[in-house]
């Protein structure tokens, strides 16, 4: 008996060891390596697919062009005000729809009525309705970040033990204090989950939007240089996408890891 619980031990130790950080790294240093060497000896053409390196020194040289700070400072401020207004109301109607019985009943419906509807068929509409201009850009991101959070923070809403709220209403706190100290604190696992969601489809809109629409920015660079078949520029852009849609993650993570430590 007392063997058998050594070894179950030992196994709940095994699975509970944290993994270094730097083994994440692994599979992507191992990607490049691949990729490089098949660039290199030649089995595809670096019309198709340039070397690792190759991007690293076009990147390189773009940057010291100012071309990469140019195009990234437009992308960047779209992204962010766009990513920042629709999770903010996001979460927000969210909350609402989920504490409020009426606005759930008239909400709701409305909601899941619009969210499969492809945001990027909309832009045409809105540079139709708010110009050509940052507006559109913006309020389609903002649009596209909305739905994810909005059903994920209704969802987390929902999850929240009715036994918290009830015992919070009889302890006298009213509708905004129960809200505030015990239905965000239990939806914020769904509503992280909603905002790291959002984040990739926010990455997404953004690069359709500004194929479309736009003098400047990462979308615009890419579409420009796919044009040109100018390959190792088209993929520096797509380096700095991938590259801010993994800050974005980390950057989710490292926030939620704050807010709700217990999740850990």
């Amino acid at each position: 008996m007392e063997k058998q619980k050594q070894v179950i031990t030992n196994r709940v130790a095994f699975l509970d060891k944290k993994v270094p950080f730097y083994t994440s790294f692994l599979g992507i240093a191992g990607i490049l390596i691949l990729w490089e060497i098949i660039s290199r000896i030649g089995i595809v053409s670096p019309l198709f697919l340039p070397a690792p390196s190759n991007i690293i020194i076009t990147g390189w040289e773009m940057l010291v062009s100012g071309e990469i700070y140019g195009n990234l400072t437009a992308s960047l401020y779209r992204i962010v005000l766009g990513y920042a207004i629709g999770a903010t109301f996001g979460i927000l109607i969210g909350l609402i729809l989920g504490f409020f019985k009426v606005a759930d009943a008239i909400g709701t419906p409305i909601v899941y009525a619009i969210y499969p509807i492809p945001k990027i068929a909309l832009l045409p509409l809105f540079i139709l309705w708010l110009g050509i201009g940052e507006l559109s850009k913006v309020t389609i991101i903002a649009l596209g970040v909305f739905f994810p959070v909005v059903i994920n923070t209704f969802s987390g809403v929902k999850s929240v033990d009715p036994m918290l709220i009830k015992a919070a209403v009889t302890f006298g706190s009213n509708r905004i204090n129960v809200i505030r100290k015990v239905i965000l604190p239990g939806s914020l696992p769904m509503i992280f989950a909603g905002l790291k969601l959002a984040a990739g489809t926010s990455l997404l809109l953004l690069v359709s939007a500004e194929m479309i629409a736009a003098q400047e920015g990462i979308g615009s660079m890419v579409l420009h240089y796919g044009n040109l078949m100018i390959t190792s520029k088209l993929m520096v852009g797509v380096l700095i996408l991938s590259m801010l849609g993994l800050i974005f993650n980390r950057g989710l993570r490292w926030l939620e890891y704050k807010l709700i430590p217990w999740k850990e």
